[in-house]
C-alpha cells in the first residue's frame, strides 16, 4: 500500500489483490447509491465525498479492512455491527466476514441524509 497515493486508483493498486477486490466492491456500491460522489484522498485514505464532505473513507491493513461511514451511522446501526470490531469512527471487517451490501447501503444512505440535513 502506497502511503503517497495521490488517487484512489493509486491506493488500490498498492493493496493486496484480495483486499483490493473487496474495497472495489464497496467503492462501486457507494458510487451506485450516490452517483454524485467525488473521489479523493484524505488522511492518506480513499475518500468518497458528497456535497464537498466525506461520505465514507475506506482502508486496508495487513489483517483487516476498515470502513469509516461516520460516527452517527455507526451509532445508528450499532445493533447490526455487533459481530464487527468498531471504534467511534470505523468498522473493521475481513475477507472472512465482509460487510453485507445492505448494511453498507444503510450506513451510506443514513450518512447522506445527515449531510443533506447539514448535520455537523
Amino acid at each position: 500500500m502506497s502511503e503517497k497515493a495521490m488517487t484512489v486508483d493509486d491506493y488500490l493498486d498498492g493493496v493486496d489483490p484480495a483486499f483490493r477486490t473487496e474495497l472495489q466492491r464497496i467503492r462501486a456500491l457507494v458510487t451506485e447509491l450516490v452517483p454524485s460522489v467525488e473521489e479523493s484522498m484524505s488522511y492518506r485514505m480513499p475518500t468518497l465525498k458528497y456535497k464537498d464532505r466525506a461520505l465514507v473513507y475506506f482502508t486496508a491493513s495487513k489483517k483487516h479492512m476498515s470502513l469509516f461511514p461516520s460516527s452517527w451511522a455507526i451509532e445508528e446501526f450499532n445493533d447490526r455491527l455487533e459481530d464487527y470490531k468498531t471504534t467511534v469512527h470505523a468498522i473493521q471487517f475481513t475477507l472472512d466476514k465482509p460487510l453485507p451490501a445492505d448494511l453498507i447501503e444503510d450506513l451510506v444512505l443514513f450518512h447522506k441524509r445527515q449531510i443533506d440535513e447539514d448535520r455537523r
